[in-house]
């Protein structure tokens, strides 16, 4: 077999398809790659988006907003002062990088504060949103932290 221009030009282009077709085999494979959807139940949420941007409207036209601090025993969450203590909703805390340690409290308070503590959350990046009621309205507060 005589070895040309062509022939080289073919060989080069497989091995080099073999090469980027074992590091796809082998990341699909491996358990170490997680490979999961960000959100369980994506298109379900997605159904549900008019209703919380119904929501984010209300808490923007709040005069005084959902403050989500960082404090040295845990992230406090402060609902105004003008609602008295009829709040309920869920706080669900949202890791972006590892969602074995996604999880949601639901709440009703007996204060104006809610504390989640420390121990509970790992360092790195946290998506927290909080979904709240107050006489009947709906109202929706996201936020992005670092820990």
């Amino acid at each position: 077999m005589k070895f040309n221009w062509g022939t080289g030009i073919v060989v080069a282009f497989a091995l080099f398809m073999g090469f980027i077709l074992f590091f796809v085999f082998r990341v699909q494979s491996d358990s170490k790659y997680d490979n999961e959807l960000v959100v369980e139940e994506y298109y379900k949420q997605e159904r549900t988006l008019q209703a919380q941007m119904d929501r984010e409207q209300n808490a923007a036209g709040l005069v005084h907003k959902v403050q989500i601090i960082t404090e040295k025993g845990g992230v406090k969450i402060s609902f105004p002062e003008e609602f008295n203590k009829k709040i309920t909703g869920k706080v669900s805390l949202y890791r972006p990088s590892d969602q074995k340690l996604d999880f949601e409290i639901p709440f009703s308070l007996s204060g104006h504060h809610l504390l989640i503590p420390k121990s509970d959350l790992a360092g790195g990046r946290w998506d927290i949103t909080v979904d709240w009621q107050y006489d009947g309205k709906g109202y929706f507060t996201h936020e992005m932290l670092m820990l």
